[in-house]
């Protein structure tokens, strides 16, 4: 069965997951501007895979504004988190009455506490929604989470290279297999992609989130790889003491790790000379994810009550860089001359 879906936000994993469900035969909408929306208007979405060959999604189209499009199936949010409020208003438009959004963003998500029994059920999170304002725009009840963990760039504008990995988990924040999680695991399972629904979708983003608060705002104020950071002894054991901060912070949550962290610690190091996606932000001189990781995190600390000391300092020192590349109005790059 063919569906309707939106992909909001036209970068490197937006443009995988939208060339991919195209090319499998459902009607896929891009929410773009500028060159982007041009490039796709003009010429569809085109897909270079690791071993050089390309594939050509002509079918998909993009629009400015959701509106053009009108109510769709499912919708991907492909944004980075910061970025999630900034499309609000365009994407609008793709939400009828019957439409699911899917959120395929790192960190900890603006509706982490909908549906979640116990005494912090429907707390609102600041750090990540300031005064509600996603909350209110996209209703919890259309919410599926997703933990996505696939590699890509974005080449050109309509060109995205697959670096490795097709593998986006799925849960509903209440923990069932609903009718619509199914259909959606089953389209993409269709389209090349690993779509396992998840029973505990905050425990899947959380073992993900424990690398990213870590390793990303490290990899940032050293301009350092994975491979660095691990083989390294004090920011090895900088990131361990983050996570282990963190950890504590999520099992107080009732989070469960199905991996130890120094599991976690190999995974990232067997990844090798991979420079984060912050540190790419910080050369290119982009806004930084620092709330959906560092802040949220810190901001679920004092629900819970629990002490994290080195969170507190690294994300002082990252949003310090962040000021400092706001007043320089570029990226930063140690091997500048």
């Amino acid at each position: 069965m063919s569906l309707k879906l939106a992909i909001v936000g036209a970068g490197a994993i937006g443009g995988y997951l939208g060339a991919r469900l195209a090319l499998a035969g459902h009607a896929v909408t891009f929410l773009a501007r500028n060159r982007n929306l041009e490039a796709i208007r003009a010429g569809g979405f085109r897909l270079r895979l690791a071993d050089g060959s390309e594939q050509h999604a002509n079918t998909a189209t993009a629009v400015a504004d959701g509106a053009e499009a009108g109510p769709q199936d499912y919708v991907f949010i492909t944004t980075k988190a910061h970025q999630v409020g900034d499309v609000l208003a365009g994407m609008a438009g793709f939400l009828g009455p019957q439409t699911s959004v899917v959120t395929m963003i790192n960190g900890v998500p603006w509706w982490y506490f909908h549906a979640l029994p116990g005494d912090h059920a429907d707390r609102r999170l600041e750090s990540v929604d300031p005064g509600g304002r996603i909350a209110a725009a996209i209703a919890p009840e259309r919410v599926i989470g997703s933990v996505v963990y696939p590699a890509a760039e974005l080449v050109a504008p309509g060109v995205v290279q697959l670096v490795e990995g097709n593998r986006f988990t799925l849960g509903e924040p209440d923990g069932t297999r609903s009718p619509r999680i199914e259909a959606l695991s089953q389209a993409l399972m269709a389209a090349g992609f690993k779509a396992p629904v998840a029973r505990d979708i905050r425990s899947e983003i959380w073992v993900k989130l424990w690398g990213n608060l870590s390793f990303n705002p490290i990899s940032a104020l050293t301009q350092s790889t994975l491979q660095d950071i691990c083989r390294y002894p004090p920011t090895r054991e900088l990131a361990a003491t983050m996570m282990r901060e963190a950890q504590a912070v999520a099992e107080a949550l009732g989070v469960q790790f199905k991996i130890g962290l120094e599991q976690r610690i190999a995974g990232a190091e067997a990844v090798g000379a991979h420079k984060t996606s912050m540190l790419q932000d910080v050369e290119a001189g982009r806004p930084l994810e620092l709330d959906a990781l560092l802040g949220a995190t810190i901001e679920l600390a004092d629900v819970v009550g629990h002490s994290v000391p080195t969170l507190r300092a690294v994300d002082a020192l990252v949003r310090g860089l962040q000021h400092r590349m706001a007043a320089a109005g570029q990226g930063l790059r140690f091997d500048r001359g």
